[in-house]
């Protein structure tokens, strides 16, 4: 089956010729060209990844992008013409998968995309107990003393992929490349954004996620 990718970006000549190099590729590409029209499509049909323009007419880039996290884990690759380190920053700690600043190179996107797609993670369904946390993998659930945890949906992926590997030290490329799914091309500290938010939620996180100086992290938890 194509893998379908929305296309959701206000420069038509631009969404025209990314749609092309994407359909070359094998994909079933949906393309719209402003942000209440994504938001539409985005709520009736499934996508296996969205790429996204920051500022559109109708409903900006942000706004989209917090509406399609809140709901599901779709992979989401912005584009912006502001490169700007706060914009890529903020983009990351929204939930984007990944960052890509126009002018753009079509090779590059369709390098991008299909590293995505290709490599998205897939984690077994089960439970996992720890002290006073639990996580219901098949639910992508949270909870700590009996009170759910709002967790973005990569927040969840790197608790749990953490969790799955108790006491192992990780390097911050090793989880880009394990929980984001694909060899990382842009800024490694969007692992430390998602440890310090997991921290802040999560009491168990602040207490276990051990920073190893000069490495990476570790879930450190009693053999």
């Amino acid at each position: 089956m194509e893998k379908k990718i929305l296309i959701v970006e206000d420069e038509k000549k631009l969404a025209g010729v990314m749609a092309l190099y994407l359909k070359k590729e094998g994909y079933d590409v949906t393309t719209v060209f402003d942000g209440l029209e994504g938001e539409k499509i985005f709520q009736n049909e499934n996508f296996d990844l969205i790429i996204l323009d920051v500022m559109m007419p109708g409903r900006d880039g942000w706004s989209l992008l917090r509406k399609i996290k809140s709901k599901e884990d779709t992979p989401v690759i912005l584009t912006t013409a502001r490169g700007e380190e706060e914009d890529r920053i903020f983009g990351l700690e929204l939930g984007a998968d990944d960052y890509m600043v126009k002018p753009l190179s079509m090779r590059e996107l369709v390098l991008r995309v299909n590293l995505r797609i290709k490599n998205k993670p897939t984690f077994k369904n089960e439970g996992l107990d720890f002290e006073s946390m639990s996580i219901d993998d098949k639910k992508r659930e949270v909870i700590e003393n009996s009170i759910p945890i709002n967790l973005t949906p990569k927040e969840f992926d790197l608790l749990l992929f953490l969790c799955k590997n108790p006491n192992q030290v990780f390097k911050r490329e090793q989880l880009l490349d394990k929980v984001w799914g694909y060899d990382f091309m842009g800024d490694t500290r969007t692992v430390d954004t998602h440890v310090k938010n997991l921290r802040e939620k999560v009491n168990f996180c602040s207490n276990n996620i051990k920073t190893i100086w000069g490495v990476g992290y570790k879930l450190e938890v009693p053999i």
